[in-house]
């Protein structure tokens, strides 16, 4: 992955409302959580919500599926791994 990915994947969290979002979803495990769970647990309006989820898709950090007429957001763990590992990647490589 190049610097341009680690950097959207940053910039998306890095609003308090989407870090909000993700760190529920996160907490919510595998599963996900449907996106009206989200909006009442959360109390996030639903076009607001809908905005903040479309960022963390595009950024990778979120992926969605349907199931009837619920959509579910589910947490991407292995690109939240990517990110931290990408920041601690050369942790201490000038340390004398």
């Amino acid at each position: 992955m190049d610097i341009d990915y680690f950097a959207k994947a940053l910039k998306e969290l890095g609003h308090p409302t989407r870090l909000q979002i993700f760190k529920h979803l996160v907490k919510s495990g595998h599963q996900g959580l449907a996106v009206g769970d989200i909006q009442e647990e959360l109390s996030i309006p639903g076009s607001t919500l809908s905005h903040h989820i479309s960022s963390l898709v595009a950024a990778g950090l979120v992926k969605q599926h349907r199931e009837g007429r619920t959509l579910y957001c589910l947490p991407q763990y292995d690109a939240l791994q990517q990110v931290i590992d990408f920041l601690q990647d050369e942790c201490c490589s000038r340390a004398e």
